[in-house]
């Protein structure tokens, strides 16, 4: 049999933005523009020539944090030892600010964080830490 190196796609670095039950949710944070941030991150996105992307999923695990957005990093910053990095309590202007410039800067691995950005960092749920370690 003839074998032949597929080398995976390289990914960006990816920020997972959750909108499940409690982030995003205008009920429990009325004063948050949920929509607003959200479409702020995807222009970021769109605007960065596929430096980092942006995707939603359900609801992440760590409700009493909301807003949480994951940080994956790149292929590039994988191979270089970085791994996803949660973000707890992303709500406002700054947040938002330093996640779109960490992202472009490359994200987890090739970029250090903003200082202000790394007083959100939060752990992940159990579930996630359990996979991570097998």
């Amino acid at each position: 049999m003839n074998r032949v190196a597929v080398r995976a796609a390289a990914r960006p670095c990816t920020l997972v933005v959750c909108r499940g039950c409690c982030c995003g949710n205008p009920r429990k944070h009325p004063g948050t523009d949920h929509a607003w941030q959200l479409d702020r991150l995807r222009a970021g996105a769109d605007g960065s020539g596929g430096r980092f992307a942006v995707r939603t999923t359900d609801c992440l695990g760590p409700c009493d944090q909301a807003n949480v957005i994951v940080v994956q990093p790149s292929t590039a910053g994988r191979r270089a030892g970085g791994r996803a990095v949660w973000i707890g309590f992303a709500m406002d202007d700054d947040c938002t600010d330093e996640l779109l410039d960490w992202a472009a800067a490359g994200g987890p691995g090739i970029a250090e964080p903003p200082a202000a950005l790394a007083l959100q960092f939060v752990r992940p749920p159990r579930e996630t830490r359990a996979r991570v370690r097998r």
